[in-house]
């Protein structure tokens, strides 16, 4: 089975000359379809880095990083965006637009894909948010809305163009252990139905059993756990 992601020798640095600083150093990791990964460890250990590298929001410096069999070291920005388009999005904020209902903050996710008409925006958000459990919530905005309830959201935007990467940077964080459980059940349940690779994130050691497998990240190297 082919990697979909798959990171050989990744070194990345931050600042110029005296002020240079390495954040990952001779990073490798594979991650396949169907799986569910949580990469753990301290605070500045390079996660976050790791994370917006492997989501191509930003150019690999040194080292291979292949995202869904594309070469993102040297890439065009276009090369960068394509690749970002087949690829789900969670933060710990969950970045709702609070002008719009649940249905058409998930939507927004959809203009990114010339193909989907937009006449099909609102059946597909109604589709997933009643599939993450707020199919009674759709015309909804977010001010009304729990906290947990947006974070469904976000996963919903995330999910409904069918990725077959996502990526999760502490989303469980500003959510209560119910919610954030919740939450984590949702993403694997929809990511194995989907064949979705998840890479997540966390400091949370209460979601930990929800992996296949666990990473450990500290001074920016890889162990596995």
């Amino acid at each position: 089975m082919e990697p979909v992601v798959a990171v050989r020798n990744l070194t990345h640095t931050f600042g110029q000359g005296a002020l240079k600083k390495v954040v990952l150093t001779d990073v490798d990791l594979d991650l396949y379809p169907g799986e569910v990964v949580i990469l753990e460890g301290p605070s500045g250990g390079g996660k976050t880095t790791l994370l917006t590298l492997i989501g191509a929001l930003r150019s690999a410096q040194e080292g291979s990083l292949k995202i869904l069999g594309r070469e993102l070291r040297g890439a065009t920005k276009k090369a960068l965006i394509q690749t970002r388009s087949q690829i789900g999005f969670i933060f710990q904020a969950h970045n709702l637009l609070k002008c719009l209902a649940a249905w058409e903050n998930v939507s927004t996710s959809l203009k990114l894909h010339k193909h989907i008409s937009k006449l099909e925006y609102r059946d597909r958000s109604s589709a997933i948010l009643t599939a993450v459990g707020l199919g009674e919530h759709i015309d909804y905005y977010p001010d009304n809305l729990s906290g947990g309830q947006k974070q469904r959201v976000a996963i919903a935007r995330a999910l409904v163009s069918h990725p077959k990467l996502l990526l999760a940077d502490e989303p469980t964080s500003a959510l209560d252990s119910q919610s954030g459980r919740d939450v984590v059940e949702i993403m694997r349940r929809l990511a194995k139905e989907e064949g979705c690779t998840v890479l997540l994130v966390t400091h949370d050691n209460r979601i930990l059993d929800v992996a296949d497998r666990i990473v450990h990240m500290e001074d920016g190297r890889l162990t596995q756990k």
